[in-house]
């Protein structure tokens, strides 16, 4: 694999110029195993490190890479691979434990493969890996980071040569999604690569993406081994109580405890008790640790050096505590990484897995909660001892648990990686109290919530709080923008930790309904009523409510719920139950067993679940208890499991289920016994009317998602729109050496000039500073015209007065604008202008701004003080679908105002879907377009105006969801 540029080379290298060592280009990665690497640039620092790899590697892998024997590296080799100017030429290492496993290097060359410089856009390219280390993905993840490296430094294409027996490295190239083209010459292929994204590339990486993380947090919820790191002598203590909350839990693999002042091998809790990891002897997957904080990096460099994959870490006095903390915290992410060990925490509560053959309780919860389908992640210990506790007094089982603390490595991001092709999970509830990498937990969740429910409360929703430790970009959207952009990656957004609890049970315990008609029957007409009122409040379709009177007994609840589930009228049932009184003063229902057992009876006689069913109960705890029992989300014959009927297609709710992940909350299991069915029937009950018909509500609104999803709406191509023009229109105002690096306001003209490359229209504004110049405007313009003023604090506010509309002849207009001038002020601070007349309509307002957290966002709203007053502005993420622009129109509160309200001609909102999309095609397609608004819009019954305008440019910020894959840097 020796290229024509190393073999020129070979006399004599040249002295690279001296270039700063780009630290910008060192990084964390996920392997394909799960475990961590660090990529960084080669310096001349590392001469023994390359003899030391190189020495490490087979014959055959040197023969591939230099197509010849080449048993040992010269002098002059290690100077040519460890001396680099990191702009022609580059290498990369990547390294764990601080040697390398993997180098890969370029060399810009020429069009006749000799060595060069810029302008030249070609590299040569060229890989070794350590035999021990292929097949972990190094290479894809060294050849993600060598292109980027590369696109920086205005290299364009890659060029490889490669020996036809070397599949493994041909497979690299060949998978990595680049445009490229590929010859035979010599005896050796040749390969070149176009560097520049395509989807199909950003696809490739974001599946090797998940497939890593996922495997990198299944490796800490599955490991064969366990050592609890800080394992006291006494009972007692957080060390203690993880080690005897693992047994209890039956774990089903060796557990060790370690304790420092240990000496000699020893017992503890009945397991080998060690000073060490490395005095265990064995391998160790998990290491448990509960030491004080400044003994921390001791523990972690000795599950490091034995070869510990992961690491819980419970301590605390880190970035919680302070600045010192703070950098505790970095230090303790980069030398666990250094070793290839991903953390959770620090100050974490710990892990659970409930799977039969693990039974994992790597956490300080003291009880194991049951088997179910429910995966739950919290960053408070305290909001996950309150979680667990309220799912298990629900009957609600889990298939896994974390409670991460600071998170400073493993986040809700891995875990939504895993969750999403884990079969064992059915649904997926976080606690959150930040975001720290909103556009990926954007796309991860999108791409969950297409296959499972996602449900999501945030904490510190006010505070703006960032994770302890973390650099992390600050949102400047309000939190209602945030949740509308959750809502709209088909997240469910709820308010509180109850409201989490309360919609995890009903999607893990029932199938999704397909509308929104709710039927109600129950003992109590008050009830059936305040049910009724509820369903109204939150926007679904209730049905007369059906009253059993108080004399029902359970069988009239068996037989009308069985009838409401076989009616075709309805998509789901509430059921309500009050006690009754007998006679003789007892309370009828006993403990609720003989009505739990009825209701679910019922259930289980419906041919298929198809129609979710919730009860709504009144001082009954006792059936809320017995459907408790009932209600356990475990895995039952068929119940999310794979069969022929569920594999694909649609789901008897109409839902499109992809092929993968196979399992979904609507899947039709097949029919076992009566009996089994009535004991396997899973009801939830809630004690109050409002929170059941909540938890439905968000259920109808995830189901009507899913099906939309299954086809989201396209990105619109029009014919007219001049990118090319725009791009040179912004390089002109950006390209000059003075350009202030904040951004850069376009004058009206050159506003109406990029907007008009897109095909949007702005109705000229020309300014009348005298009553003569508004006079010569209007002339020219053309009768009926409107005066406005422009000054920034009566701007877009004609509640003020500052605007005059429908001024028909010049008397009107000099009239209009002495009015103007003698109640607001002067001229030269009212700043008048005269626009023409357009169609009445409904004034609208669009824009777009590009948020540091979460990119560009497309918001539309009606122009006044009222909807701003109110807060009535609907957000899509950009770009935005033909089904986005229609959802943003009709979204809002005040949306019946343009399909006609109280007689009104409905207005063109074909021509404002065209205007959103085409806003947004500019904003995606030009990242240096910051900012844009057009205010107000005026939406007549046909065609619409835009009357004024802003934009607003600066040099684009880097992408890094468009970068190489690469963990949090710290």
């Amino acid at each position: 694999m020796q290229s024509a540029s190393e073999q020129s080379e070979a006399a004599e290298p040249p002295a690279p110029p001296e270039h700063a060592y780009p630290d910008h280009w060192e990084a964390d990665v996920v392997l394909r195993d799960g475990g961590t690497a660090r990529i960084r640039p080669i310096t001349a620092d590392d001469a023994d490190r390359l003899v030391s790899f190189y020495e490490q590697v087979s014959d055959e892998s040197k023969y591939y890479r230099f197509f010849a024997p080449y048993p040992r590296l010269s002098a002059k080799d290690v100077h040519r691979f460890t001396h680099h100017d990191f702009v022609d030429r580059v290498g990369l290492a990547a390294t764990v434990g601080g040697e390398f496993i993997a180098t890969v290097r370029y060399d810009r060359i020429n069009a006749q493969g000799l060595p060069a410089s810029a302008p030249a856009d070609e590299a040569e390219v060229a890989f070794l890996v350590q035999d021990a280390h292929q097949g972990r993905g190094v290479a894809s993840a060294l050849l993600e980071h060598i292109a980027a490296v590369a696109r920086e430094r205005d290299i364009r294409r890659f060029a490889a040569e490669v020996l036809p027996a070397n599949n493994k490295m041909i497979k690299v190239f060949t998978d990595a999604g680049y445009t490229q083209k590929r010859s035979f010459e010599d005896g050796s292929v040749r390969l070149h690569l176009d560097l520049e994204p395509t989807d199909r590339s950003l696809a490739v990486q974001r599946a090797r993406e998940q497939r890593a993380e996922a495997r990198s947090v299944q490796r800490l919820l599955t490991p064969g081994s366990v050592a609890v790191v800080g394992a006291g002598r006494a009972p007692g203590g957080v060390g203690r109580t993880v080690l005897r909350n693992l047994l209890g839990a039956g774990f089903t693999g060796r557990v060790y405890a370690v304790n420092a002042a240990l000496t000699g091998e020893t017992q503890l809790d009945g397991v080998p008790a060690h000073p060490s990891v490395g005095a265990i002897g064995e391998p160790v997957d998990l290491a448990v640790v509960a030491v004080p904080a400044e003994r921390v990096p001791e523990a972690v460099a000795d599950c490091g050096e034995h070869g510990v994959r992961g690491l819980v870490v419970l301590s605390a006095g880190y970035a919680e505590s302070g600045a010192a903390g703070r950098e505790r915290q970095r230090a303790l992410v980069r030398q666990a990484r250094s070793y290839g060990m991903r953390i959770i925490g620090p100050n974490a509560f710990g892990i659970i897995n409930t799977a039969d053959d693990v039974r994992l309780n790597a956490s300080l919860a003291p009880q194991m909660p049951a088997a179910g389908r429910i995966g739950l992640f919290t960053q408070s210990g305290a909001i996950g001892i309150a979680l667990l506790a309220g799912l298990h007094r629900r009957g609600a089982g889990l298939s896994s648990f974390i409670s991460a603390g600071n998170r400073a490595d493993v986040s809700g991001n891995d875990f939504l990686q895993h969750w999403y092709d884990d079969p064992g999970t059915d649904v997926v509830l976080l606690y959150l109290e930040s975001i720290g990498n909103p556009r990926k937990f954007t796309r991860l969740a999108r791409r969950t919530a297409a296959v499972k429910p996602v449900v999501v409360v945030k904490g510190a929703r006010h505070s703006g709080s960032a994770p302890p430790g973390h650099r992390v970009p600050v949102t400047r959207i309000p939190h209602a923008t945030v949740s509308a952009l959750l809502r709209q990656a088909g997240v469910i957004r709820v308010d509180t930790v109850t409201e989490l609890v309360d919609a995890g049970l009903l999607l893990a315990a029932q199938p999704l309904p397909a509308g929104p008609r709710v039927a109600i029957l129950g003992n109590s007409e008050s009830l059936g009523l305040l049910t009724y009122d509820a369903c109204l409040t939150e926007g679904l379709r209730p049905l007369r409510p059906l009253d059993l009177t108080t004399a029902a007994v359970p069988a009239d609840f068996r037989d009308a719920l069985a009838a409401a589930l076989a009616d075709d009228t309805s998509d789901a049932v509430v059921v309500t139950a009050i006690p009754w009184v007998g006679e003789d003063g007892a309370t009828e229902f006993g403990d609720g067993e003989v009505l739990a057992a009825a209701l679910r009876e019922a259930v289980a006689s419906a041919p298929a679940p198809t129609k979710p069913v919730v009860v709504v109960h009144v001082e009954m705890g006792g059936l809320a208890e017995a459907l408790a029992v009932a209600t356990s989300t475990r895995p039952t014959a068929g119940r999310g499991a794979v069969t022929p009927e569920n594999r694909s297609g649609t789901t008897p709710s109409g839902l499109v289920t992809p092929p993968r992940p196979a399992t979904t909350v609507t899947a039709s299991p097949p029919v076992p016994p009566a009996t089994t069915r009535a004991e396997q029937a899973t009801i939830p009950a809630y004690p109050a009317a409002e929170r059941a018909v909540r938890a439905l509500a968000e259920a109808v609104r995830y189901g009507q998602w899913r099906r939309q999803a299954a086809e989201p709406g396209r990105v619109p191509e029009y014919e007219d729109i001049d990118e090319t023009g725009a791009a040179a229109l912004i390089e002109g105002v950006l390209g000059g050496d003075d350009v202030d690096a904040r951004g850069v306001t376009l004058d009206t003209e050159r506003a109406g000039a990029l907007l008009a490359r897109y095909g949007i229209t702005v109705l000229p504004t020309l300014p009348a500073p005298t009553p003569d110049a508004a006079v010569a405007a209007a002339r020219r313009l053309g009768y009926p015209v409107a005066l406005k003023t422009t000054a920034p604090h009566l701007r877009h506010r004609p509640d003020l007065g500052g605007v005059r509309l429908d001024v028909a002849a010049e008397d009107q207009l000099r009239t209009a604008y002495a009015e103007l001038t003698e109640v607001l002020g002067k001229p030269e601070e009212l700043q008048p202008v005269v626009q023409a007349m357009v169609p009445r309509g409904v004034d609208t307002v669009v824009r777009s701004a590009i948020d540091p957290a979460v990119g560009a966002v497309l918001s539309f709203g009606l122009s006044g003080a009222a909807s701003e007053l109110l807060g009535d502005t609907a957000h899509r993420l950009v770009p935005a679908t033909d089904r986005d622009a229609a959802e943003l129109i009709r979204s809002l509160r005040t949306a019946p105002l343009l399909f006609g309200w109280r007689g009104s001609a409905p207005v063109d909102t074909p021509a404002l879907e065209e205007l959103l999309l085409r806003v947004s095609r500019l904003v995606d397609d030009h990242p240096e377009v910051v900012a844009v608004s057009l205010e107000p819009v005026v939406v007549a019954p046909r065609g619409l105006s835009v009357l004024g305008a802003t934009v607003r440019l600066a040099p684009p910020a880097p992408r890094t969801d468009l970068g190489p894959r690469s963990l949090p840097r710290y």
